[in-house]
């Protein structure tokens, strides 16, 4: 299937299928006038790499997982758990600290607040 074809199934912009293929997440052929043909699981691993992306995981990330997923979602192979273990760590880390943030933030409303009354 064409870019054009591939971005209308998928619901994603041919730029971004493009910077996709820069990244080395996507693969096309090229026809003899050069434009770029997907071929039938391109709109699954878009799929895929959209689901990599909302759950917090860079294009450098999902590069290097992408072959370690096989069928549907559920059919993640184990050589990804390390991985997403350390990204979901991440995360709780960056977490915590927002948490502590936060609270330092709100104290200093309240403390704002109750100075000015």
């Amino acid at each position: 299937m064409k870019i054009g074809e591939l971005s209308a199934r998928t619901g994603v912009s041919v730029r971004l299928l493009r910077y996709y293929e820069e990244q080395g997440l996507l693969t096309s052929e090229r026809t003899s006038g050069g434009h770029r043909v997907y071929d039938a699981q391109a709109p699954e691993t878009v799929r895929r790499i959209r689901q990599f992306l909302a759950a917090g995981l860079s294009t450098r990330i999902i590069g290097e997982i992408l072959s370690c997923v096989c069928g549907s979602d559920a059919e993640i192979e184990p050589c990804l758990s390390p991985l997403l273990l350390e990204q979901l760590r991440g995360v709780d880390q960056e977490m915590d600290r927002l948490a502590l943030t936060r609270e330092s933030l709100a104290a200093l409303v309240t403390a704002a607040g109750a100075g000015s009354t």
